[in-house]
This record gives structure tokens, C-alpha cells and sequence, in this order.
């Protein structure tokens, strides 16, 4: 190859290399990121060693909703990234008595009386919630995992803070067999 076309060569792909740079690391760092799921928490809607892509520009201009499948940075343990269901939201009080949960809206207005909703929870196959009350303050979440007796979640830990969520479950693109967007996302009353 002459001289002057091995340079021009050289110079094509350090220009391609530095626009694939400043395309991919912003939304990389900005909009969307890798996940692989660890462990059987989450089972059947996820299993272990599925690959997801995670939409972490959403939750800059609106809040999680109930039955959203979320990734977050565990709070007693930052370094490490959870996956669970968003099941109760800021200012609402989670009862769960045995294979049950209900919601009930603890911050409406003077004069209106609090009404408990019991979830439809289709997607947990293994019941057992245990039994527990907990009314969440400005900024919690209460996250479960679909597979209930293998789930650390907020039964164990806690409330989930608002500044921990990384992200929704946007795709899950491996295995191809069961691709999906929005995968594991249920419509739940809010």
C-alpha cells in the first residue's frame, strides 16, 4: 500500500474511532446500560444469566411506578446492583400478611379515609411474603423479588431510597429466544 493511502487509512479510522467514542459514551454513561442477572431472586420473570438493558433516562422526568422491574444499587452494599419489583411508593403503607399484599395510601387529603388495595401478583409462583407493616416516607420504595423465599428485599433490608435506582428494565436481549421489551412489566393500580 503507497504512503499516502496508508495515511489516509490511519486518519478515516481515527476519525471513525472518535465518533463512535462520542456517540456511545454518553449513552453509555447517560441513557442506557448493560445488566446480567445474578441469581434466582427474580425467577420466573427473569432468570439467572439473562443479559437486560436497563433505561436509566426515564427516571430523570418521571417516578418509578408500582409493578416496574427496576435495577438499583443495594443500600447496604452500593457496590452491588439489584433487580426487583417496585411494589409500594412514597407515602403509602405496605401490609403483607402470608401469600398477600395490600397498599394503602396513608397521605390523602384531610377528611378522606385511607383505602387498602390488595395486589394482583400473577407473576410470584412461589408465595410467602411472611408478615409485615411498614408505611414508607418521602422518597422510599418498597421493592420484592417475584421469587419470594430466594428474594433479599426491602422484607430484609429496608426501603429502597429513590437516589439508589439506577434504572428500569428496558430489554432483555439474551437468550433471543426470549426477547422482549419491557420485560416482566405489569400494570398494577397506583
Amino acid at each position: 500500500m503507497p504512503q499516502e493511502k496508508r495515511e489516509n487509512f490511519f486518519t478515516e479510522l481515527l476519525k471513525f474511532a472518535l465518533i463512535a467514542i462520542v456517540i456511545v459514551v454518553p449513552v453509555r454513561l447517560f441513557v442506557a446500560q448493560p445488566f446480567i442477572v445474578s441469581g434466582a431472586s427474580m425467577v420466573p420473570t427473569f432468570q439467572n444469566g439473562q443479559y437486560l438493558i436497563i433505561d436509566e433516562l426515564t427516571y430523570h422526568v418521571s417516578q418509578p411506578q408500582r409493578g416496574d422491574v427496576v435495577v438499583f444499587r443495594y443500600p447496604k452494599d452500593p457496590s452491588q446492583f439489584f433487580i426487583k419489583r417496585v411494589i409500594g411508593l412514597p407515602g403509602e403503607t405496605v401490609i403483607m400478611k402470608d401469600s398477600s399484599v395490600a397498599i394503602e395510601k396513608t397521605d390523602l387529603p384531610a377528611g378522606r379515609q385511607a383505602a387498602s388495595v390488595v395486589l394482583d401478583e400473577p407473576y410470584v409462583v412461589n408465595r410467602g411474603n411472611g408478615t409485615k407493616t411498614l408505611t414508607l416516607g418521602v422518597d422510599e420504595y418498597f421493592v420484592l423479588g417475584d421469587n419470594r423465599p430466594e428474594s433479599s428485599d426491602s422484607r430484609v433490608w429496608g426501603t429502597l431510597p429513590r437516589a439508589n435506582i439506577v434504572g428500569r428494565v428496558l430489554v432483555r436481549l439474551l437468550p433471543l429466544q426470549f426477547f422482549g421489551v419491557f420485560p416482566g412489566a405489569i400494570a398494577q393500580p397506583q
